[in-house]
């Protein structure tokens, strides 16, 4: 699978090669995500810088499958190839891959990196070097349709056990009124990396911790975390499809959007989609923050993600790819992004720009929801980040498909993550 996915990026790459002027002065290779209309959105940008600076953008489509896009960017970037010169990276990836990217400090003077989050620049930065821009920032969103609550007489769930219990009433309802396909709730249930991002908010939301702590504790192996998992197990078959083992953000919002849900977990970019106009549920979808757990500790969680651009150090044409990172990253580049896709700008200052609230009102309380936000245990376990992701959503998967017990499985997570730190010494 994975030497298809590397021969298609090649391929892909020579296609637009093929297409483009015979004039350019240099051609940087971009590698795109194609989830929803993000390409789209990617394209409208690079063809901008194009224009401006007399350069070419190459665009590489890569994996939606974050899991597969790791995989291929490190098959690449270990044979040092030079195909892809701008690397498009998720928030936890800088410690995995920073040894193959450029220090971006140079191209990026001190008061423009700071106008980006904080913990996003810090969490980019690796042994003192700027391993890649911030481009936009999500977190963890509640999707509800606005008007089957009202049609049912309930509100927006504070907690998750009433969410359980509004979507079994309203799929109950539904059903009963000939909606057989009505579901109550769709998530990221897939074994991959979206896993480990509802996983952690279930189990924060619960007072459950973060898996391994700051000072690189493993932390997982506790009542409230087995509690959080116990619940997101009942909703398996229940008032979640059993197809949601299998679901990542897209067959998620498939789902949702196609009107056959009550509530979706998903990141901001779903909002654009939701309310596009050939949308079925256009006008019916309200967003809120994820439901708290139970219990002392309890709180609303929502995991940090969000993606950045990151320069190869093979690139023979470091400092334009530069420029062109410096140029999607920045504010203007961002505002666009973030009116037509709902893409989350990485600068707090854009968050009080009327123009972008009005097309997007619900941005007006998500600084609240990024203040309140968990970060994965990337920091914590640099380049073995990897291998914990791949043991927590191993472990919350058999859960969910009932597999064990989440006492017994979050009890072997713990052993696997000991195991994997080295007894702590990561």
């Amino acid at each position: 699978m994975l030497r298809r996915l590397v021969a298609g990026v090649c391929l892909g790459a020579a296609a637009i090669a093929a297409s483009t002027s015979a004039y350019a002065q240099v051609t940087v290779t971009l590698s795109c995500s194609a989830l929803g209309i993000e390409m789209e959105l990617c394209r409208a940008g690079a063809e901008r810088w194009a224009e401006a600076t007399g350069n070419e953008v190459k665009l590489v489509s890569t994996p939606a499958d974050a899991n597969e896009r790791l995989s291929l960017y490190q098959t690449l970037l270990a044979a040092g190839s030079a195909d892809i010169d701008i690397f498009q990276i998720d928030v936890v990836w800088p410690g995995i891959l920073a040894a193959h990217f450029i220090d971006l400090a140079p191209y990026l003077p001190h008061d423009e990196r700071h106008r980006h989050l904080d913990v996003l620049v810090e969490s980019n930065t690796v042994d003192g070097r700027l391993v890649a821009a911030p481009w936009f920032v999500d977190a963890g969103l509640l999707y509800y349709r606005a008007d089957l609550l009202e049609d049912h007489g309930f509100e927006v769930p504070e907690t998750w056990h009433e969410l359980t219990a509004t979507a079994e009433t309203i799929v109950e309802s539904e059903r009963a009124a000939g909606n057989a396909r009505m579901q109550g709730f769709v998530f990221q249930g897939r074994a991959y990396e979206g896993l480990t991002t509802n996983a952690l908010e279930w189990i924060a939301s619960f007072g459950g911790g973060t898996i391994v702590d700051a000072d690189g504790r493993v932390t997982i192996d506790n009542p409230r975390a087995a509690e959080a998992l116990g619940l997101a197990r009942s909703w398996v078959g229940t008032i979640a499809p059993a197809g949601v083992l299998n679901y990542a953000e897209e067959e998620a919002r498939g789902v949702f959007q196609s009107g056959n849900a009550v509530f979706m977990r998903n990141w901001p970019y779903a909002w654009a989609l939701a309310n596009a106009e050939d949308s079925p549920v256009r006008g019916q979808v309200g967003i809120a923050p994820l439901p708290r757990g139970a219990g002392e500790g309890a709180g609303h969680a929502a995991t940090l993600g969000g993606q950045q651009l990151a320069v190869s150090r093979f690139s023979a044409h470091p400092e334009e790819a530069a420029d062109l990172v410096a140029f999607l990253t920045g504010a203007e580049e961002q505002k666009r992004r973030a009116i037509e896709g709902a893409f989350n700008p990485t600068r707090p200052a854009l968050y009080e720009d009327t123009e972008l609230l009005e097309a997007n009102p619900f941005l007006a309380g998500f600084a609240d929801v990024l203040d309140g936000a968990v970060v994965r245990p990337s920091s914590v376990a640099g380049e073995r980040y990897a291998r914990v992701s791949n043991a927590v959503y191993n472990a919350v998967h058999a859960t969910l498909a009932g597999s064990g017990s989440a006492e017994d499985n979050l009890a072997g997570l713990a052993h696997s993550l000991e195991r994997i730190s080295r007894g702590g010494r990561w």
